[in-house]
């Protein structure tokens, strides 16, 4: 059993940055593989990133690949989004997601999420 709460989203100009936090709970929080997905108003939601339990193993979407790093501390139970360069196409609510031991891009796999974070992104 995982929960999780997301934070740090805002208003920003195009080109500016956000950090992205994820605060999880639960005992075997380091043993989950986390992912950052995205839902803007009228379209699906989309993958962002992810990151294995180790960290050793991390996947980006390509339309945010270069712009974002992903990174966890298990110590602390918390991943993090780093989000440069962002443009007006970013705005959305982001959420992270947790599932067991191994990656997936599809939000259809993960099993506990946190009820998102907006960002806003202004020109």
């Amino acid at each position: 059993q995982v929960q999780l709460v997301e934070s740090g989203g805002g208003l920003v100009q195009a080109g500016g940055s956000l950090r992205l936090s994820c605060a999880g709970s639960g005992r075997a929080f380091g043993s989950y593989f986390m992912g950052w997905f995205r839902q803007a108003p009228g379209k699906e939601r989309e993958f962002v990133a992810a990151i294995s339990w180790n960290g050793a193993n991390i996947y980006y979407a390509e339309s945010v690949k270069g712009r974002v790093t992903i990174s966890r501390d298990n110590a602390k139970n918390t991943v993090y989004l780093q989000m440069n360069s962002l443009k007006r196409e970013d705005t959305a609510v982001y959420s992270c997601a947790a599932r067991q031991w191994t990656y997936s891009g599809s939000y259809a796999n993960y099993e506990y999420w946190g009820q998102g974070t907006q960002v806003t992104v202004s020109s």
